[in-house]
């Protein structure tokens, strides 16, 4: 039994496709009698944990599941548009999206499931950028800016090409690198190549020299001998600086929002209690950084309890520790 995608990862090795007509046809009505689909769409970073989860809960007999990679943005518009079950997302939900969801009666269910550590990286030859600053970064990536060298980003680095990669709009590590950067959601420079993918942005970076991006951490983590992770304001980023609060301003939680509709399907309940119960060892293993064990069960408890709505009242969540976090989640 495999999951659904919508695209295609660097987690999963598919050895032989067949791309015929029938075949997809056939796969269509098997999906459909073997009962309601979960569907899940939305954030690239938050995709290899949900990934994890669903691999585990299809081959315990849980249900069917489909996981998309549509961004955080565009996970929320297909949400609160009452196309999908639930929507990974890498921020909290904005504004926008709630006024979006409330219009259509879509009601849900905002669960914190992880921290990232939100990874800018270079090219594996660049041998100079090992630290940068958030003001050096702000220069870099701010709207209007036109620093196209290196050798302008700091005068003791070389007379190198710099080459962007990034998120595109669709994307919540998009808004939430450019709300802790650049002090505001959204704003950036648009002279650089974007995906939702994070898999285009990490091959982008592997060809270029003088190339430089940011992404999860689990993007990079695999692919750290091609790869080179810099230092932010003198510090790296790994689970032990998320947790004690170093790596700042780019660690970040990492959510799934359920539809309370949705979350009135049995198979549906079976596998948020399956994602909660398994979250410690999934986000471990794509090396994203579990929140405590202990907090698990009263995020389940929460779930059960059917509490709608968001804690951030549309706000991004720049700075916020993985202890506060929780304490704001749960509190009553």
């Amino acid at each position: 039994m495999v999951i659904s995608r919508v695209k295609p990862n660097r987690f999963t090795v598919v050895s032989a496709i067949a791309a015929t007509t029938a075949a997809v046809s056939l796969s269509i009505q098997t999906v459909s009698s073997q009962g309601s689909v979960i569907k899940i769409d939305g954030s690239s970073t938050v995709f290899p944990i949900t990934e994890k989860i669903a691999e585990g809960f299809q081959k315990s007999g849980g249900g069917r599941v489909t996981v998309g990679i549509s961004g955080t943005g565009g996970g929320f518009k297909k949400f609160c548009a009452g196309e999908i079950d639930i929507s990974d997302a890498s921020r909290p939900i904005l504004k926008k999206e709630i006024d979006l969801c409330k219009k259509n009666g879509i009601s849900y269910i905002e669960l914190p499931v992880a921290y990232d550590a939100l990874t800018v990286v270079v090219n594996e030859r660049n041998t100079w950028a090992k630290n940068l600053t958030t003001a050096e970064l702000k220069k870099i990536w701010e709207p209007g800016s036109k620093i196209d060298n290196w050798k302008e980003v700091r005068s003791s680095f070389p007379n190198q090409p710099l080459k962007l990669f990034g998120p595109g709009a669709d994307s919540g590590t998009f808004d939430y690198f450019t709300e802790a950067i650049n002090g505001k959601s959204k704003a950036s420079r648009k002279d650089y190549t974007a995906s939702e993918d994070d898999n285009v942005l990490v091959q982008g970076i592997t060809r270029d020299k003088g190339s430089l991006g940011y992404f999860g951490y689990a993007y990079y983590e695999p692919n750290q001998k091609r790869l080179n992770a810099v230092q932010v304001n003198g510090v790296a980023p790994s689970r032990k600086t998320v947790e004690s609060g170093q790596y700042n301003p780019l660690s970040r939680p990492l959510f799934i929002y359920i539809s309370k509709k949705s979350a009135q399907r049995p198979e549906v309940k079976k596998f948020v209690q399956y994602y909660l119960k398994n979250g410690v060892s999934a986000a471990s293993s794509v090396k994203y950084i579990p929140l405590p064990a202990s907090a698990y069960p009263k995020i389940q408890a929460r779930f059960n309890a059917g509490k709608t709505g968001s804690v951030f009242g549309g706000e991004e969540a720049v700075g916020l520790k993985i202890n506060d976090l929780i304490t704001r989640e749960l509190r009553d």
